[in-house]
């Protein structure tokens, strides 16, 4: 499977891919992602499990697109 996942952080929040969901959470809290180090703390906020690696990334790159962050303010956050 791969997960599409939304952390909350200080200022706002940041959407990613994985196919390891929980690994991929420990390496954002102990501080290994340069995405995400300076924007600490960090919560799941919501993801998506995917068994397709195509469809997934294609997934978490909507979410990240104009339409794919309304999409989500209106019904996820």
């Amino acid at each position: 499977m791969y997960y599409v996942y939304s952390l909350k952080c200080k200022d706002g929040y940041y959407i990613g891919c994985a196919d390891n969901l929980k690994e991929r959470i420990e390496r954002h809290t102990k501080g290994h992602v340069p995405a995400t180090k300076e924007r600490k703390p960090l919560k799941l906020d919501f993801y998506f499990a995917i068994s397709d690696k195509y469809k997934a990334f294609e997934f978490e790159k909507y979410l990240k697109s104009g339409s794919g962050r309304a999409f989500t303010k209106k019904h996820l956050i």
